[in-house]
């Protein structure tokens, strides 16, 4: 008799990130055995309330708040040492377990301090020069996926071998060194600090490496049911968002499959998480940017009780009305079986809401986000005008127990972007979720 399979779910931002993601991500391991971050590198940022306590994780998958669960970091995820340990150690502090449960593809690319120099020494000059900024973290990530592209990433693999480390290490770093004095007008790294800082990490990093294909594909056969969780959102991908404003990786689900070693026919149900309204950090396109530093404003409102400031870097982030063609450009490029509207409770007490059916581009209407940044910056919005809600939706379990305008605001979404909403977030806390159907459970 075949053994059963696990059931396997993805989790995608569908809008530039910060849409709640760890917190479904957390809610959803109750139902699985492994979780499984696949591109992105400590740029993302993830925010888990679990009974009043916050915590704040940016490399290791969320799943490890749950106990038991096993947490795999894919060959996708750019990785920076330094940060993995100080977050593992922020979480044995507070009585996490985390060595036993945490497994580190050999094939991850390392992030390296010459990355983040130069990360930081290019939009200095893009700042210098009158360019607009990207907006990047500062992180070094997109530098990290150019060595990776260029076939030269030091991986962490290479630490098993610390001559061949060595002489790989020596070559990049004149190449970075070279770039960032001759170019950037920046000052050159040392060799040595860079080389015992890795031997250093390297102890502490074998007793976690692993060939995370294989696992996941056995944990498959063995019945696991296994989360992939992506970072930053949709329209941040590096070939399906606002480019050039965008992350150094590709956020959509498909990637899923790639940055962690198993095939797409094991990508059981695609879950888009996206906020009841829109945001967006750093700079780019954003047709339904509102005011949201006057006071007084619907945009201010959500940009205060949202709290909508950056995990990573503690910008605050541009608000604005829910965009529903750019949510028809996410579910084409991720497949979306369903959606997960978070922070419904943001918006208690806006006597109106706006809900963006698609724009105006060159006199001609479009219902889906154009490609192109350059179209979506000449975008006009169309919008429908709801009515909003006075009650308060925070902490609600049931869909039948909302608002009777939030309910009709959320069908709406559904109407007009052609996905069921299968989960609704009203706190950040763990268990203030609705549920109308498990991505964990076939049809």
């Amino acid at each position: 008799m075949k053994a059963t399979q696990g059931r396997n779910v993805v989790v995608v931002g569908t809008q530039w990130g910060d849409e709640g993601k760890g917190k479904l991500v957390d809610w959803l391991t109750e139902s699985a055995g492994g979780v499984v971050r696949f591109q992105g590198g400590h740029n993302a940022g993830h925010t888990l309330v679990i009974n009043g306590v916050k915590t704040a994780l940016n490399l290791i998958p969320s799943g490890i708040m749950r106990p038991g669960v096993k947490c795999y970091i894919g060959n996708g995820v750019v990785l920076n040492c330094a940060h993995l340990f100080k977050e593992i150690a922020g979480l044995e502090a507070i009585g996490v377990e985390v060595r036993s449960r945490l497994r580190i593809s050999e094939a991850c690319p390392l992030i390296l301090p010459f990355h983040e120099a130069i990360d930081v020494a290019r939009e200095v000059k893009r700042g210098e020069s009158g360019a607009e900024k990207i907006g990047t973290t500062g992180k070094g990530i997109g530098p990290a996926y150019e060595d990776k592209i260029a076939r030269r990433a030091l991986r962490v693999q290479d630490i098993k071998n610390p001559e061949r480390f060595a002489a790989k290490l020596r070559e990049l770093l004149d190449l970075h060194n070279y770039v960032l004095t001759k170019y950037l007008g920046a000052a050159a790294l040392e060799f040595e600090p860079i080389y015992a800082d890795a031997m250093q990490h390297a102890e502490l990093i074998k007793p976690l490496m692993a060939d995370v294909s294989r696992e996941l594909n056995d944990a498959h056969k063995a019945g696991v049911n296994l989360l992939f969780e992506g970072a930053q959102g949709t329209l941040l991908d590096v070939d399906h968002g606002t480019y050039p404003f965008v992350t150094s990786s590709n956020c959509v689900a498909g990637n899923a499959a790639a940055g962690s070693g198993v095939g797409p026919s094991l990508l059981h149900y695609v879950l888009g998480i996206t906020k009841a309204y829109c945001t967006r950090v750093g700079g780019g396109p954003f047709p339904t940017e509102l005011e949201w530093q006057k006071e007084g404003t619907p945009g201010y409102h959500m940009s205060t009780v949202g709290a909508e400031r950056g995990v990573v870097t503690g910008r605050y982030r541009r608000c604005g009305w829910f965009d529903a063609a750019l949510l028809k450009r996410s579910a084409q490029v991720n497949g979306l079986t369903g959606l997960c509207i978070t922070k419904l409770d943001v918006l208690d007490g806006l006597k109106e809401l706006k809900l963006c059916t698609g724009y105006e581009l060159d006199g001609q209407r479009v219902d889906i986000l154009p490609a192109g940044a350059d179209d979506i910056e000449r975008c006009i919005p169309f919008y429908e005008t709801l009515e909003g809600w006075s009650e308060s939706t925070v902490g609600v379990t049931q869909f039948d127990k909302l608002p009777t305008n939030a309910r009709l605001y959320l069908q709406r979404i559904e109407q007009v972007t052609g996905v069921p909403v299968h989960m609704v977030s009203t706190s950040p806390d763990r268990d203030h979720t609705i549920l109308m159907r498990h991505p964990f459970l076939a049809n």
